[in-house]
């Protein structure tokens, strides 16, 4: 699905100005930070869904294809025959839910018109299906009821309390599974957390990336719960953002949660595993200890073997 997406977003930014380009970039990575709550659309006009589309789809869809594998691994049996995505814009969640799952049916809502028209166009071959709707992304908003997969990527940060607030309750309200993804910065993190406790409050269970529904056991403002996807760079990629490197990794924080009967894995990697001579170190959180370190040597056999090829973000049991 990936290279699919990659074809539909050649040659993107033909005809359009390197400078105009660059300048639309620059802002959006302030609003992708989460630095500017507006009540307004972030994007504006044809050359800022383009450039966003550029900069941000790569690593978007990856980020939110592994937040939805990770969840996908907590309910092997289950796949959603229905799907919103709240704040879809040009549609990367979308397409990484397609990469998640077969035979559902999308609904992308957002208020910004030119993201939408660019969304539907890049989507025309592979996601003919998708549903594409303009709709205000705040207090009023509202989900299907029976929906069975809402997801909310990279849209928090851009609202107002308030408004962050409302579209988290319209999703739990509704949803079987909720999949929310910020930005992997200390603030994304803190926007997740407080989502978080609203999920549990409305009675949805977590089951990723946190072992457990009880207060997360990180205190904010000395560290933040986040985890990294690997993005390929294609050319037009390093063309808008800069660099030589085919590839980079993108942070993002999330969670799962559903009404699903679905259990989480007892412990999750939340740092990348240290190797050293004859052993790993692996940061977990768990689901009954809290935070801790654990040591596996060459003593523990097959678990020796699977430490050293656990990634941070993977399940450990």
């Amino acid at each position: 699905m990936y290279e699919e997406l990659r074809a539909a977003l050649a040659g993107l930014l033909d005809g359009l100005p390197p400078k105009q380009a660059a300048q639309a970039v620059e802002r959006l990575i302030a609003n992708y930070r989460g630095r500017t709550p507006t009540d307004a659309p972030v994007l504006r006009d044809r050359a800022d869904v383009a450039a966003y589309a550029a900069y941000r789809m790569p690593a978007t869809f990856e980020a939110v294809r592994a937040a939805l594998t990770a969840f996908a691994a907590r309910v092997p049996d289950w796949s959603p025959a229905t799907h919103v995505d709240i704040g879809g814009g040009t549609g990367a969640a979308t397409w990484a839910t397609a990469a998640t799952w077969e035979g559902h049916r999308s609904t992308v809502l957002d208020w910004a018109q030119p993201a939408l028209d660019l969304g539907r166009e890049l989507a025309a071959k592979t996601l003919p299906d998708t549903e594409w709707r303009r709709q205000t992304i705040g207090e009023g908003l509202t989900v299907p009821a029976g929906t069975d997969l809402v997801t909310v990527s990279y849209v928090l940060g851009e609202l107002r309390p308030e408004d962050r607030r409302a579209v988290v309750a319209a999703a739990a309200t509704a949803a079987e599974a909720v999949v929310l993804i910020e930005p992997g910065t200390p603030e994304g993190y803190l926007r997740i957390r407080e989502a978080r406790t609203q999920l549990t409050e409305a009675g949805l269970r977590i089951v990723a990336p946190c072992p457990h529904s009880d207060t997360c056991p990180i205190v904010p403002g000395q560290d933040w719960c986040h985890f990294a996807a690997r993005v390929n760079r294609s050319s037009l990629h390093r063309q808008v953002k800069g660099g030589s490197l085919p590839y980079e990794d993108e942070k993002f924080s999330y969670v799962a949660a559903t009404t699903l009967d679905a259990t989480p894995a007892p412990a999750r990697i939340v740092r990348k595993p240290q190797l050293r001579k004859g052993q790993v170190l692996l940061d977990l959180c768990t689901t009954g200890d809290g935070l801790q370190r654990t040591t596996v040597t060459k003593r523990h056999g097959t678990h020796y073997r699977e430490a050293r090829d656990a990634s941070w973000g993977d399940d450990w049991s």
